[in-house]
């Protein structure tokens, strides 16, 4: 009993005698201890306090996450800077409070919520519970909501927010981000992401209303609220009704002799990727039977992002050979992205890059697009999407086949708010993407779709074969009619985010001050677009046409060799990522002169531009 007492007095000191010596860490120390219903988060602030700990306090206590690429994403562990319970009710209560001034009949329309499979027991966070808590917040203001029963692919989230008019929608999930992560990623009525200006005015109302209100806290809402909703039957039946849409051989789907084996990397993939291929008339994929269940530890991957290739599809492809499947087909654990990986005739597996795959998806969209047009529609009305790291091949494609290619800013929020005014002014967009092997076959969602993106490869694969061509067969004369493009997307990690800014700087003012580099190395630039700026050398009035971007870097640089290449920051991971591309004409057939030209201008941007022995970058390991 007296233990017990000390306990309750050590609780009582840790609630009232904090002064650290910095009034503003005490301040968000006794609010996280005032607000944080979360026995285990509240504990590790208690801890970090006993043990004097002000520095990791401070870190943890005195910043807020700011919307990136994909919304809010962070570590999950306590302190306002990381996702747990207290910071998810804080975004939300602040979503609230910018929904409300901008749609009259919010209570009448409702808000979406659905979330992944991860989770963090230390934390006793999982992203199901800040799904309840993201609901409960709503619910306890009258608001109706559509809570998905169980975890979803990302895309059902934008795609309920249309389906169901609601003026909003939030998906827990980090993606393909480390096990340690978590995230909160927001989608307007439009079914599209947020982009700015609404990115920065939720920020406003979430530091307004810090305090979590009566009833944020109480996720029994979720089940006893009459204003809660379950709108998983019917939107999953709606989404495969709708993929019909993209299919164009159900009858020679239904006789492949082609196998295929779908792994979901220990996240939401699996049952959605099996309908799927149900729909478009397939026998189902063969699963891997380790990777096919949620697992918060991602426990069979390094780590669980396909687009790491042939290190993370060890399990795969090693079922694929004992099965005799041709084709592997992985997607990440929020099923939003797709990796492809097929088997050659010299027994070794070819992992296709995101650039590599939208070339075949964007020849197999306008193709059957060509083959199943109406007499009247005209190819000037069809579109097709890239971010502006991503290959250029879609823009040869649409130069040579009369439709219109255009670019966005990295991330799939600008391509979905760009797809929703062209469908607005009655144009049709047949497919976009982003190099980072996210793909949007048909306009159905306005988001990168991994489900969709599988059975259209799946589809294109068994069209392919009855004409005895692989896919990697068919790219290469997709290249040889439009033009090789090659290309080599890389990264470098760096968790010193002032080294990262001189990098940039550095090269702002590379000479001589506000000079961009002439050269690199021997090679010669011909342009320089700086979108952290706003300035590009190759317009009359040096202004970038795409807007700025002032919280992220990014400078592209054109050589004279006809290369492209791109340095930028990523928006959710410590990485300075690059992007290179040899964009040639259909009569330099030569691969190996342009490969090894690529190999060597590659080599130089990293040695001159983010020289990493100098600023302690650390490679990526592969």
């Amino acid at each position: 009993m007296a233990e017990n007492a000390e306990g309750d007095l050590n609780s009582n000191l840790l609630h009232t005698a904090y002064h650290t010596g910095d009034p503003q860490l005490d301040t968000a120390i006794g609010q996280w201890l005032r607000w944080d219903k979360n026995p285990k988060t509240k504990e590790q602030i208690e801890n970090l306090l006993r043990n004097g700990m002000n520095k990791e306090l401070r870190d943890r206590l005195c910043c807020r996450m700011t919307f990136g690429t994909a919304g809010l994403r962070s570590a999950m562990g306590a302190g306002f800077c990381y996702i747990n319970d207290l910071t998810v009710i804080q975004s939300t209560q602040g979503m609230y409070k910018y929904l409300e001034r901008c749609f009259s009949d919010f209570k009448q329309r409702g808000f979406v919520v659905g979330y992944d499979t991860r989770g963090q027991v230390t934390s006793s966070c999982s992203s199901q519970r800040l799904a309840k808590l993201t609901a409960a917040v709503l619910l306890a203001k009258d608001v109706p909501v559509y809570l998905f029963s169980r975890y979803v692919p990302t895309p059902f989230v934008p795609y309920a927010v249309q389906e169901l008019n609601a003026v909003a929608g939030v998906m827990i999930t980090a993606s393909h981000n480390r096990k340690e992560d978590n995230g909160y990623k927001v989608y307007w009525e439009t079914g599209a992401q947020i982009t700015s200006p609404h990115d920065k005015e939720i920020l406003k109302c979430i530091e307004e209303c810090v305090e979590p209100w009566n009833g944020s806290w109480n996720d029994n809402l979720v089940d006893t609220s009459p204003l809660k909703r379950d709108p998983l039957q019917d939107i999953c039946r709606r989404y495969m009704e709708d993929l019909k849409k993209i299919c164009f051989h159900r009858e020679l789907n239904s006789k492949t002799t082609l196998k295929f084996v779908h792994t979901s990397f220990h996240g939401v993939g699996h049952d959605y990727v099996q309908l799927a291929f149900q729909v478009f008339g397939f026998k189902p994929p063969i699963p891997v039977p380790e990777q096919k269940d949620p697992d918060p530890d991602f426990s069979t991957v390094k780590c669980p992002n396909p687009e790491e290739g042939e290190s993370v599809l060890e399990l795969s492809l090693r079922l694929a050979e004992k099965e005799n499947a041709r084709i592997v087909l992985a997607t990440d654990p929020d099923a939003d992205r797709l990796a492809v990986a097929e088997l050659q005739e010299n027994d070794r597996w070819k992992v296709f890059t995101g650039n590599e795959l939208a070339a075949l998806f964007g020849w197999w969209m306008f193709d059957c697009w060509k083959k199943n047009k109406s007499r009247n529609t005209d190819v000037k009305n069809v579109y097709m999407l890239a971010t502006t790291v991503s290959s250029k091949i879609l823009k040869a494609i649409a130069l040579k086949e009369g439709f219109h290619f255009e670019e966005t800013l990295p991330g799939f929020k600008w391509i979905g708010s760009r797809i929703k005014d062209l469908l607005e002014n009655g144009k049709e967009v047949l497919f976009a993407f982003e190099e980072s092997i996210g793909f949007l076959c048909g306009t159905s969602v306005l988001e990168k779709d991994g489900v969709s993106a599988a059975v259209v490869v799946a589809e294109m694969a068994s069209y392919l074969e009855t004409m005895n061509v692989t896919l990697k067969q068919q790219l290469i004369k997709v290249y040889e009619k439009y033009g090789y493009h090659i290309s080599k997307t890389s990264y470098f990690l760096c968790y010193d985010p002032p080294t990262i800014k001189s990098i940039f700087e550095r090269l702002r003012n590379f000479d001589s001050p506000k000079e961009y580099p002439k050269f690199c190395g021997t090679f010669a630039i011909l342009h320089v677009r700086d979108i952290t700026t706003g300035y590009d050398s190759s317009q009359p009035n040096k202004k970038s046409v795409l807007p700025v971007s002032k919280n992220s870097q990014m400078i592209t640089f054109t050589f004279q060799n006809g290369c492209v290449a791109t340095l930028r920051t990523s928006g959710t991971e410590p990485k300075i990522k690059y992007y290179a591309e040899m964009c040639a004409s259909p009569d330099q057939s030569d691969t190996a002169l342009l490969e090894e030209e690529l190999k060597k201008l590659i080599d130089a941007l990293i040695e001159n531009f983010l020289e990493p022995s100098k600023n302690g970058l650390i490679w990526r390991s592969v």
